[in-house]
């Protein structure tokens, strides 16, 4: 990234889901803003409708395993079946482990087959111990320049009303420091 340049990434984690993927849609397209979704392969298997809706938007696609597994819970082996299978569902260059998880040798391994895509600002807004606010507050206090923010389309962060408050008031924040937003 270009050290004169002020941008962030946006990316979203465990979608889609159609309770909640269609509204993170709509406030990126009120903003004309392009994300990054790392979606579940499970997922997309039973919401095919709103995985297309997010690939007709023009978004950007990684994959988030097939099962939303976890690397330390499996062999390297049985990781990259899970990975690969995802992989099926989306094609995608970009990856990016549930839960930040992953043996070293499952790194080794998906690095030679994906970019892989961490974060350096996790929202919380999946946690029931963060109201909404404070969510928001997360994004404020700890955003930096290149800076890769992760949000969730998920139940547990729309059912607590985190991603709701949080999502279109980080952007409003976000644009009112000046920060572009980017894609991988």
């Amino acid at each position: 990234m270009d050290p004169n340049e002020r941008a962030v990434y946006l990316t979203f984690d465990d979608g889609p889901i159609p309770e909640v993927t269609p509204w993170v849609l709509d406030v990126l397209k009120k903003n004309d803003i392009k994300a990054t979704f790392f979606m579940v392969g499970d997922n997309i298997r039973k919401h095919p409708d709103i995985y297309q809706m997010v690939v007709d938007a023009g978004h950007r696609l990684g994959n988030h395993t097939y099962h939303h597994i976890r690397g330390f819970e499996h062999s390297v082996t049985s990781y990259m079946e899970d990975v690969m299978q995802a992989n099926e569902t989306m094609q995608s260059d970009l990856f990016r482990p549930p839960h930040g998880h992953m043996r070293f040798t499952q790194y080794h391994t998906l690095k030679d087959h994906f970019r892989i895509i961490m974060w350096d600002l996790v929202t919380r807004d999946y946690s029931k111990k963060r109201t909404p606010k404070q969510v928001l507050d997360n994004v404020k206090e700890y955003v930096r320049n290149g800076s890769i923010i992760t949000f969730h389309d998920s139940l547990k962060s729309w059912n607590n009303g985190c991603l709701e408050y949080a999502l279109p008031r980080s952007i409003e924040y976000l644009k009112e420091e000046g920060y572009e937003f980017k894609v991988f």
